[in-house]
Order: structure tokens, then sequence, then C-alpha cells
């Protein structure tokens, strides 16, 4: 009889969880809703009048209303690094929790100031290298007389345009004038109208002037501009007014951007060993690495396989289509990568672990297709494993501003939207470990050396804001059994490989990449959640 209680109770409970779970994993449409921070309204107010201009004393006095659905939706000018959620048991099937990371952990208290202030030099350095007047925010007030180009204007380094645009609307006056200024150029016409006075062509400051406005716009029509500073990616502004007016406008200054093509044939279908090299990176475990590319060889007999290893008694891999390259013992994981990927020369690269495994459900001509006819650089299958279970790891990245102490980092799981003409496709920041992506852009992006042991979301970290990244769930690849048997005894190879590849979480491995994205990337924090 108690036997049979407890065996109720136990179902009870059983029960109860399976229910839980399933209201937890539930489809629902957690994708067609934004979700806007409610601030108090005194906040909002007061981060919404730090973002206006200089105070007009004719409009100073005007009272205002903030709508707080809108100002919520502004970034403020610091980020908290706090988690959310209560941490108890079954919580979590309940309701979702973000954990926060505070980065500058990663560093000793002894460290931390000298480290910051290396950040801090590094930081203000790449921000010289990057930004130019044409990050200057300009404001087009309401000159209504003046004419002139807004965005788009551009130039080669030392060569020579003239200015679309530019004209004067009709004043009355007896005569009409024009004055341009530039700094990093000179400026000209191409063409002189009778009528029209030219005054420091050739120079910096250019003035034009006329009793004719129809002559002084003809005039205008022939103004030209030369860069004379070398630089081969910055911009110029060139100042404009006229009697009791002025703009600016912007030239930027910068070579064309050199192409970089590939010759994939003239197949009416796409022609995958054309297009696509498989790329993957082993250490130790040869017997995983022989079963994928058997398992590549019976789909894709003729596609180019790349293999990094940086094993400490490499073996030989040959054959057909095969390219081995031997790294020093224990290079690590993301310089393996970056190996294989620079010996790409098709115009995609898919990227596989060495413990995949190809199957029919494998088509890498869908995410090819996905690729030729989207903007977008990258695009993740799914990964299922033994058991059954499949992954795609859609990841949302956004980066919040921060202040002194850096910014923050937030990590999501889920996507935008789908993908237009592709149902099973979506728009995302990261997905798993099984993607074909552009050659060209993977390599800009590159993968950093320094995680030598455990990394993946931190190359696309590095890509935000580069990659257009997509993730389709019809493109599936094998992963081979991780399933470990009690009778089972373990290969010293696989003891090798788990000493390496699993490290504590409290290991230095582990600090190394809070310190990364504390240091190189500049974040002071970094959330998780669903």
């Amino acid at each position: 009889m108690r036997s049979l209680r407890k065996t109720v109770v136990f179902g009870i409970l059983a029960s109860a969880v399976l229910v839980l779970a399933l209201m937890h994993t539930w489809p629902t449409r957690a994708y067609t809703t934004i979700e806007v921070w409610q601030r108090p309204g005194l906040l909002a107010e007061r981060t919404l009048e730090d973002r206006l201009p200089e105070p007009d004393p004719q409009l100073s006095t005007i009272p205002f209303r903030v709508r707080d659905s809108v100002a919520g939706l502004l970034a403020h000018n610091g980020c908290v690094c706090e988690s959310k959620g209560v941490n108890l048991p079954f919580f979590q099937i309940l309701s979702s929790r973000v954990l926060a990371r505070p980065l500058h952990t990663a560093f000793k208290p002894a460290e931390l100031e000298e480290v910051k202030r290396r950040r801090d030099k590094e930081f203000k350095n790449l921000q010289k290298r990057l930004q130019t007047s044409a990050d200057v925010l300009i404001i087009a007030e309401a000159n209504n007389p003046l004419q002139y180009p807004t965005q788009g204007v551009e130039v080669r380094p030392l060569k020579t345009i003239i200015i679309p645009g530019l004209a004067l609307q009709d004043l009355p006056k007896d005569r009409h004038s024009i004055n341009l200024t530039a700094t990093l150029g000179t400026l000209n016409v191409a063409a002189e109208v009778d009528g029209v006075q030219i005054r420091g062509d050739g120079e910096m400051c250019m003035s034009l002037s006329s009793a004719a406005l129809t002559k002084l716009n003809r005039q205008l029509q022939f103004v030209t501009y030369t860069n004379t500073l070398f630089h081969p990616n910055t911009a110029d502004t060139v100042h404009l007014e006229t009697e009791g007016h002025q703009a600016n406008f912007i030239i930027k200054i910068r070579h064309n951007v050199t192409p970089k093509l590939y010759n994939t044939g003239t197949e009416e279908e796409y022609n995958i060993s054309a297009l696509v090299t498989i790329a993957t990176k082993t250490f130790l475990r040869y017997d995983k690495l022989q079963n994928l590319i058997d398992s590549v060889r019976k789909y894709y007999p003729t596609v180019t396989i790349v293999i990094a290893d940086d094993s400490q008694n490499p073996r030989s891999i040959s054959g057909p289509y095969i390219e081995h390259y031997i790294m020093p013992f224990g290079k690590g994981w993301f310089a393996g990568r970056n190996l294989a990927v620079s010996q790409v020369t098709t115009k995609y690269v898919l990227w596989v672990d060495d413990d995949f495994i190809f199957t029919s459900k494998t088509k890498v001509e869908k995410l090819v297709d996905v690729l030729e006819r989207t903007t977008l650089d990258l695009v993740g299958g799914v990964v299922r494993e033994v058991t059954g279970y499949t992954t795609s790891y859609r990841q949302t990245i956004s980066t919040e501003p921060g202040e002194e102490d850096g910014d923050c980092l937030h990590l999501r799981r889920g996507f935008y939207h789908v993908l237009q003409g592709f149902p099973n496709c979506v728009v995302t920041d990261g997905v798993v470990n099984f993607f074909l992506a552009r050659t060209d852009k993977v390599q800009q992006v590159g993968f950093d050396p320094r995680l030598n042991r455990v990394g993946h979301l931190e190359f696309f970290i590095d890509g935000l804001g580069s990659l257009h990244v997509g993730s389709c769930d019809d493109v599936v690849v094998s992963h081979a059994s991780k399933i470990k048997f009690p009778w089972a005894s373990q290969s010293e190879s696989d003891k090798a490989y788990a000493k390496f590849r699993y490290p504590p979480a409290s290991s230095d491995v582990s600090q190394s990449k809070f310190g990364l994205l504390y240091f190189k990337n500049r974040f002071q924090c970094l959330t998780r959640g669903d």
C-alpha cells in the first residue's frame, strides 16, 4: 500500500513538471511584440531634455508633455549591469531569467585600474581612426534660399568632381552672391558664365556674384571640388553661405571599394564544388574527422575540404580534394578557424565541426540559394543530436551605450523576422557552429586567436554591424554521439581532448573570454537571457 502511495505521488509530481515544461516550450507569438522598458515620467522627461539643442529664448518657456511610450525608447546615458528574475527551483520554467556578468571581474583588483587606463587609450585611438567629419551631426536649419546636396557627394583622393545641386533661390535684391569654403581641397569652376564675377577660384574659399540670378545659378552648375590633402578615407565639410543664410554639406573622400569577384563557371544550376569549400578544425579526434570526410564524400565527392590541425602528433590526412594544414600543438580553436578560412578560394565557405556527419538532409545547395538571392552574409543550419534534439542556436546581439566604464552587451535567444521568400529561414545575429558564409566577409571579421579553447559567439559579436546573419531550419547536419556509457572505456585521445575542450568554469579560459570582452570590445557587462 505504501509503495502504491509513493508511486502515485511520484506520478503527480512528474506530471506537474511535464505540464510546466510544456507551458514554457509551447509556441508563442514572442516575436510579434516589442518590449519597451517603462521609466518614471520625470526621468523620461529629463532624458528627453538632455537631447534637445541649446534652448531658444523664444521657445524655452513653452511647456510640453512627454510621451512615455516614445521617450522610453531613447537610449539612456548609462547602462546598468543587473540580473532579472528570481533564482528559485522551477522558476525558469514559468518565467525567463536574465543573468548579468560584470566583465571587470576577469581582472584582479590590483591590475584593474591599469587595464582600464590602457583600454581607454586604445579606444580613443580607435575613435580617431574611424571618425571623420561625416560623423559630425549637422542640422540643416531653415536656409530657404540655399540649395545644396545633403548626402551622397563623393570624390576619389586627389581627384576632382562637379558639386551637384548647388543653387540660390530667388531673393529680392539687386545683386546676388554666394560663398563656398572647403578645408581639405580647393574650389573652382569647370566653365565660365558671362555676367558672373568669380573670386578665389582654385583656392579653399571662393565667391561668386551676379546681378542676374539665372546666370549665377548657371555658373553654380559648373563649380568643382578638388581634393588636395591625401587621405584614403575621410570627408570634407564645405561651408556655403549667402547674405543672412549659411549651410554645410559633406563630401566623402575615399577610394572606390575594390571588388572581389569569384568565377564560378557557366552552369545554370549551382556548381557546389566551384562555389563552396568546407572548412573544419580538428584536434586529436581523427576517428570522428574521418567519419565527417566519409559522409561529405557520399554527397559531395568533389568539394574541397580544408582541415586545420593542431594535434601534438598529427596524422597524415590525404585524399582527393583534401587540404591538411599542420599547426603548432594546441594553437587553438579560433587560430585554426583563421588558418582554414585563409586558404579558401571559393565564394563561400561552409564551416563544420570535425564531429559532424552529413546526411540526406544536409542540402548545402539550399544555403547557397539563400546567399545567392539575398543580401545575407552568413546563414546557419540546424545540428541534430543522436537523441533527436536539434539546435540552431539563434541569438540576437545588441549593445547599450554606457559611460566611462564601457558599454553593455546583451545576448538573447531568438530572431527578428522571417526571411522573405524563404519561409524556413529567419534573420538573427548568431547561429550554430554549422553555417555557410561569404568567404571575404568571414575573413574581414576574422577569429580572435586568443580564444584558443572555447569560443563561438565571440565571432558574431566582433561581426556585429558588418555581418548580416540568417538561420534556416530545413538544412540539417548530424552530430556524433556524445553519450558516454558507464561500461565503455574512454580512449586516451578522448581524455586528452576533453581536458582541453571542457575546462572548468572557474579556469583561466573563462576569465580570458571575459577579459577580451572587457578590454578589446570595451564592454563593462554581459547579460544573457531568453
